[in-house]
């Protein structure tokens, strides 16, 4: 099966379910590689959007029926959920919003507002808004990056030859100033000894 295939075949899916669990990377890559023709953007966002809502509503809900118990078995989510929760008890709705685009508590966030009683219906609404917001604004800069490298490598592409030929003639250069150097070394040693 060729690279092409595979994105086709199981290209949204693979958004659909890395962007459940984390997905900045995914998402960016899906975009990039919707600029390169193999996805459709539109489509990616909407695979993004779906994939990070369904994993924050799992999340969510997670946290709301065994909270502290899952902290018991998972050591390592407890002193991100601290932080988190001193968060949520300062900003609640702000954090429900910004969680996904806060870096280290993307999972642990929808997890510790389920432990902390937060409306559902409020959660799933904002949660909503929020997964739309962050799969058109990163599903649209992975597009963009696309745009950029591209314009890059086409640059490197037109100066390719000149940077080449720079190199070898700062190497040449370089070369022949050593070498030129190192026959006077000895020539002045035995200048000095005379």
């Amino acid at each position: 099966m060729s690279f092409e295939i595979i994105i086709e075949k199981f290209g949204y899916w693979a958004i659909f379910l890395g962007t459940g669990l984390e997905g900045e990377t995914i998402l960016v890559i899906a975009g990039y590689l919707a600029h390169r023709g193999y996805l459709q953007l539109p489509y990616v966002i909407v695979a993004a959007m779906w994939g990070t809502f369904v994993g924050d509503q799992i999340f969510f809900q997670l946290g709301r029926h065994s909270g502290e118990a899952f902290l018991a078995r998972h050591p390592n989510w407890q002193a991100r959920s601290v932080r988190v929760r001193r968060l949520f008890d300062r900003h609640r709705i702000v954090l429900v919003v910004g969680f996904r685009f806060t870096y280290g508590i993307r999972t642990v966030a929808p997890f510790v507002i389920g432990m902390s009683g937060f409306s559902r219906k409020l959660f799933l609404l904002l949660n909503a808004a929020s997964a739309a917001l962050w799969a058109i604004i990163i599903g649209c800069a992975g597009y963009a990056f696309g745009q950029v490298l591209e314009k890059l490598l086409n640059e490197a592409k037109r100066i390719e030859a000149p940077v080449i030929l720079s190199i070898v003639g700062i190497g040449a250069a370089i070369l022949i100033w050593h070498s030129c150097h190192l026959r006077k070394i000895p020539q002045a040693r035995t200048n000095a000894t005379s």
